[in-house]
């Protein structure tokens, strides 16, 4: 009777604080709730939709109304063998943005950044670098599919001129060069945005070790191997588990502005998979079977990700 009453009190005491640390925030409470309705209703809302997958949807009717098929949507997602040509796509594309896109680039461009003194060149350099952010991938696949134009294109001709080349290339004839060419659009495009989350884990690092660090005869490589690298390392493992977390979802935009018919084994992910076999074949619950499972391996793929941060480096998001 006495631990109930004790775990009671405490209970109250927790609540009266809880409550109390609201009242004092009711302004920054009252600035994130739009946000917090905004998810619900297009995140968590939709959710409801998910019955569509062990049905066989028919527009039209209620949900309720609908044929009830059980798991064939998922049993037929896992007996077609153009899934998993596209499952390869997806992940393999993923993991080249994440190495690329997601840490080597954005890394190396941070810590550069971060040792440029001049103020004004630093902010110039960082501006002209995330502006291609705010580009469309419209207008950036047309870019590169001019600028790699086998008889046109900039690149042919300066390969052609320097005796590397002696015909140009069709690099979007060839389904070899598709991954690549996809990776440096992302590298080129998502590398100044992606440093600025680096460069602010950077100016928190203490001043006073790279002080320290110049008194022991530590030069520039030794400070950012040191003190840098180890200093932003909670930022990465925080980083690694969200885009581990969303390999399914390496993008639709990039890979059908890219693609043609003879990319199509190459070009074709997850994403394009759902529009293909999905929407235009008016296959609604086969493509929520999709998307339930894409959730179920990003949210897989997340825990197992943090749970191995956690043992290794003692870094987590919960």
């Amino acid at each position: 009777m006495f631990l109930e009453t004790q775990l009671q009190s405490i209970s109250n005491k927790k609540q009266a604080s809880l409550l109390k640390s609201i009242k004092k925030q009711k302004y920054l409470v009252l600035m994130v709730l739009p946000f917090v309705i905004w998810i619900f209703i297009f995140a968590y809302l939709p959710l409801w939709g998910w019955i569509m997958a062990f049905q066989n949807y028919f527009p039209g009717k209620s949900l309720f109304d609908q044929k009830w098929v059980g798991l064939k949507n998922f049993i037929d997602l896992f007996l077609d063998k153009r899934f998993y040509l596209v499952l390869t796509n997806t992940v393999s594309m993923s993991l080249l943005q994440i190495f690329f896109s997601g840490f080597i680039a954005p890394i190396f461009f941070a810590i550069l950044l971060n040792e440029v003194k001049n103020a004004k060149f630093k902010k110039t350099i960082q501006t002209v670098s995330y502006l291609p952010h705010f580009v469309s991938w419209v207008v950036v696949a047309g870019m590169f599919i001019q600028f790699l134009a086998p008889e046109t294109g900039v690149f042919n001709r300066l390969l052609i001129d320097m005796g590397i080349l002696e015909k140009p290339i069709h690099f979007f004839a060839e389904q070899k060069y598709f991954y690549a060419i996809v990776t440096i659009a992302d590298v080129w495009k998502e590398t100044g945005w992606n440093a600025i989350i680096y460069l602010a884990a950077m100016a928190g690092i203490n001043m006073e070790l790279y002080e320290a660090a110049t008194v022991d005869g530590c030069g520039r490589i030794g400070k950012i191997w040191h003190i840098t690298l180890p200093g932003i390392r909670p930022t990465i493992v925080v980083l690694l588990i969200l885009l581990v977390g969303g390999i399914m979802n390496t993008g639709f935009e990039k890979q059908f502005l890219f693609s043609n018919p003879l990319l199509i084994d190459r070009a074709e992910v997850i994403d394009l998979y759902v529009l293909n076999y999905g929407l235009n074949l008016q296959r609604y619950s086969f493509g929520t079977a999709v998307g339930i499972f894409k959730s179920v391996i990003a949210i897989a793929l997340i825990f197992t990700t943090n749970l191995i941060a956690k043992k290794t480096a003692n870094e987590s998001l919960i």
